[in-house]
């Protein structure tokens, strides 16, 4: 999974890039990736610790400081990566307005994520309560002392040798 999102992190960077060289040429390319990576060290470095000042202060729900956490340290991961594409994702996840429309997304993905293996009703290999193991305990060993306990009672019946 982390191969192929580095894989296509490369791949989008390199094609802007290239394109961008194409279309404007490779001093001014150049230019505009360094004048990016610095609004996007400006914008974090103003964003972060607002956002920090917030939580101590409280002046957010629990659910939006989480999310908003989340996002603004995506957005700070994003700035500080090499290229063009990321740096411009990550400026707009620490701008405040951007970060509010990105946070249902989000919430989706996680939840998404979140309930992918839980069981549930609806899925074919759900058990039903019906399904039990039949068994028959033949020693039982106390785990904290790792003495053995009184041995579990016999049933009637006939013995075998």
């Amino acid at each position: 999974m982390v191969a192929r999102i580095l894989l296509a992190y490369v791949l989008v960077e390199l094609a802007v890039l290239v394109a961008l060289t194409a279309t404007i040429g490779a001093g001014r390319t150049l230019l505009l990736v360094l004048a990016v990576f610095a609004v996007g060290l400006v914008v974090a470095a103003v964003q972060l610790p607002r956002h920090v000042r917030g939580l101590l202060a409280g002046w957010t729900r629990l659910d939006r400081a989480v999310s908003d956490s989340a996002l603004v340290g995506l957005g700070t991961l994003l700035v500080l990566l090499p290229g063009l594409a990321s740096t411009a994702v990550g400026v707009l996840l620490l701008w405040p307005p951007t970060r509010a429309a990105a946070r249902p997304v989000l919430t989706a993905v996680t939840v998404g994520r979140l309930t992918r293996g839980a069981p549930s009703p609806s899925r074919p290999d759900y058990p039903s309560r019906h399904d039990y193991i039949d068994g028959e305990v033949l020693d039982v060993t106390d785990v904290r002392t790792g003495a053995p306990q009184s041995p579990p009672p016999t049933l009637p019946g006939p013995r075998t040798p």
